[in-house]
């Protein structure tokens, strides 16, 4: 049963993202950018891929280092293989997700174990606290059958991170509180999900199209949620058609954000410390 909102949040501005291309030249769509990542604290970036042309994936991402964050990687539909310098190696398959903190440093790589068919899904950064940037690397494989689903009359959602209408999770983050909803909509469904005011938030569409406080959101777009004062949350609406949308919130850090590349942290000194704690071989020891 949807829970009652009372002052649901509308849309500050519609993103398209941008085409680009990654790791051994994997084409995607960077849908946050680096521009929005005070707007969007604590989330830094996310990327979209999604395609039936194995030259446009195979490539993958070989061996590459991160420092002061987390990456949550979403797979759609493919097979993708996770590899680390901490010794941690996973499948990542349909439905399924990893959840990699990179902390004080990791090297890692994510290569396609696919040749043919359709690659398709999301990689979330979400910033870690001045606090615990340097905290030892980790990792979870969350497969698919081990993400809770909430099944509404005419809606299925997958909650990979907080807490949906009293369903929990798989992951939690107690400083950044992160929400990350998979929602499914039959035709002309709706979804009410409850958001703290503070919480920035929006909602990527890629499938079909929803409406957001009277404002339609199409596929492939994603909508900022206005932090409006007083507002305690967000209604989906699918149109004629289903529709499948991701909604990410979280606590804001209000700290420095100072990224060079794969490694984010609060001063310019901190990023020349990680450059040369790579270039000596001791980012991940």
């Amino acid at each position: 049963m949807n829970t009652i909102l009372t002052n649901e949040r509308g849309v500050e501005r519609v993103v398209a993202g941008q085409a680009t291309q990654d790791g051994a030249g994997v084409k995607l769509t960077r849908v946050l950018t680096s521009d929005l990542q005070h707007r969007l604290d604590p989330f830094l970036m996310l990327d979209a891929f999604g395609t039936d042309n194995p030259g446009d994936y195979i490539g993958g991402f070989p061996d590459h280092p991160h420092r002061g964050f987390e990456t949550v990687t979403y797979m759609i539909a493919g097979r993708m293989r996770h590899r680390d310098s901490a010794g941690h190696e996973g499948l990542l398959t349909n439905g399924g997700v990893q959840w990699m903190t990179a902390g004080r440093g990791v090297i890692h790589s994510e290569m396609p174990e696919q040749e043919d068919g359709r690659m398709e899904g999301f990689q979330l950064w979400l910033n870690l606290a001045a606090q615990d940037k340097m905290q030892p690397a980790g990792y979870r494989d969350i497969p698919s059958t081990e993400i809770p689903e909430l099944r509404l009359k005419d809606a299925t959602v997958r909650v990979i991170a907080g807490t949906s209408q009293g369903l929990a999770g798989a992951m939690h983050r107690e400083r950044t509180e992160p929400l990350l909803l998979d929602i499914h909509l039959d035709a002309g469904a709706s979804f009410h999900q409850p958001l703290p005011a503070e919480h920035n938030a929006f909602v990527y569409v890629y499938r079909g199209s929803v409406t957001i406080a009277g404002r339609q959101i199409d596929s492939q777009r994603m909508a900022i949620l206005a932090n409006t004062p007083g507002s305690d949350g967000l209604v989906l609406r699918a149109g004629e058609a289903p529709a499948r949308a991701l909604l990410v919130a979280g606590r804001p850090l209000r700290e420095p954000i100072a990224q060079y590349g794969p490694f984010v942290m609060n001063t310019r000194e901190q990023l020349m410390q990680a450059v040369q704690d790579f270039q000596s071989g001791k980012l991940a020891a």
